[in-house]
């Protein structure tokens, strides 16, 4: 099975209106266009929204070398609010070891702006994402 048709499986993802731009061994690019299920009461955007970014673009990154990844330890910095417009997550790979992988995400406003830094820590197990069904 693909990364991408593997990962147009992941429901939470796509409520939230999150599409999978790009993959690469390694490294991912997602993008969310944000509407008004995306705010927060003071108009930006909730840090949840970002951060459920962020995760997934993660997971594709962790996941594309075919073994299935998961999260051991994450954690996200918000640099600037966001209001409106499109945000674009892109991850990046660290570090890859036989159990252990570290990724950066960096997430961007429709300008270009830095709006949060994510990084997580993901365990690889032995099983094949292929095998999943």
């Amino acid at each position: 099975m693909e990364i991408k048709d593997f990962f147009k499986r992941d429901k939470f993802a796509r409520y939230n209106g999150i599409e999978l731009l790009e993959v690469a061994k390694g490294s991912a690019k997602a993008q969310m266009k944000i509407n008004e299920n995306h705010l927060n009461g003071i108009g930006t955007v909730h840090g949840g929204a970002i951060f459920t970014l962020a995760d997934f673009a993660f997971a594709v990154a962790a996941n594309s070398h075919g073994n299935v990844t998961v999260a051991i330890n994450v954690n996200i910095s918000f640099m600037k609010a966001a209001y409106s417009g499109t945000l674009i997550a892109e991850a990046r790979e660290i570090s890859l070891n036989p159990r252990i992988s570290t990724y950066t995400i960096d997430i961007y406003d429709s300008d270009g702006e830095l709006i949060a830094i994510f990084q997580g820590m993901a365990y690889r197990k032995r099983g094949r994402i292929g095998d999943l069904d």
